[in-house]
């Protein structure tokens, strides 16, 4: 298997912080986006590259394996099974708490501890006739970006991990920071184990007006002193269309009014939806006319 450098994909250096590594990654996806860059070939290798270096170096357990085993750090546990198997055996070939690979560390080209592929082959019994143990292929984790207006509905969404396209069902309701289990979707498994799993956490980004908590919605509008006053109607928009509101007469600046069923829906419920709070922001007029100013003042007398 030939050697990648995920720290030199990102650019960043071995030892940028969680933040470095987030931040290039953002930046880079950006610029390297099939939506910004269509029909072209090079921006959609490279976007691919992009977020397997970053699926590999965003999470430390992971990144702790890249460091360590280098271009073989996906087997790095089945090497920990195979080698804890041997030692409880009594048959460690490498001797008590021995490092096979010299010390371990980041890996580059120039090593000269020795081949891991070499090493691996033999102890998974890929040469000659000896028995060879089946091993789950490593778990892989991809974070996939939604609009909160995406949300709403059920929808299909289609993703690249592993240079892999992958298209999925995402249901109506998804939060920011939810995880989802994708079985078999990891990478291969070792001597015809099973595939590992693919993890996605989902980013929700809010391209509306609203504020989200949970499964409700809110918002503040403004609302004119006159209609506050008399009252009257005001037509708004929701996630899913305009609806008309009635104004109380009298109505107070911080009024808050719920509307039951036009907030988000609810993960994996069928027909459920939270609840859109409207809060009302009385405005005061301004620049006003003579006119206006003696009747004010006449009310004020009444009053």
């Amino acid at each position: 298997m030939e050697y990648i450098d995920y720290y030199k994909i990102l650019g960043v250096s071995k030892d940028a912080s969680a933040d470095e590594i987030k931040k290039a990654y953002r930046k880079l996806a950006r610029q390297h986006h099939p939506d910004l860059n269509p029909n072209d070939k090079e921006a959609d290798k490279r976007f691919q590259q992009i977020n397997e270096a970053n699926e590999v170096l965003s999470d430390p357990e992971t990144r702790k394996k890249y460091d360590q085993y280098g271009k073989d750090w996906k087997h790095a546990e089945q090497f920990e099974q195979a080698h804890q198997q041997r030692q409880s055996a009594g048959n460690n070939p490498f001797g008590s708490g021995e490092n096979p690979f010299g010390g371990g560390g980041y890996y580059s080209s120039s090593d000269d501890s020795g081949d891991y592929s070499d090493f691996f082959a033999s102890m998974f019994g890929s040469r000659g006739g000896s028995r060879q143990t089946k091993f789950k292929g490593q778990d892989t984790r991809a974070s996939l970006q939604l609009n909160l207006s995406q949300t709403y509905t059920t929808h299909k969404q289609t993703f690249t991990v592993n240079g892999k396209n992958i298209r999925i069902t995402v249901p109506a309701g998804v939060e920011n920071g939810q995880e989802i289990k994708l079985a078999g979707f990891g990478l291969p498994g070792v001597n015809g184990g099973p595939n590992g799993d693919l993890y996605i956490t989902f980013e929700i980004i809010n391209d509306t007006s609203f504020t989200r908590k949970g499964n409700d919605l809110y918002k503040t509008l403004p609302l004119n002193l006159y209609k506050a006053i008399m009252g009257g109607e005001e037509t708004i928009d929701t996630l899913n269309g305009k609806v008309k509101l009635k104004i109380a007469p009298e109505t107070q600046s911080g009024t808050k009014v719920r509307l039951k069923g036009k907030g988000i829906p609810v993960y994996k419920k069928e027909g459920e939806f939270g609840d859109l709070y409207i809060t009302w922001e009385v405005q005061i007029p301004t620049n006003l006319t003579a006119k206006e100013k003696e009747l004010f003042e006449e009310l004020s007398k009444q009053r």
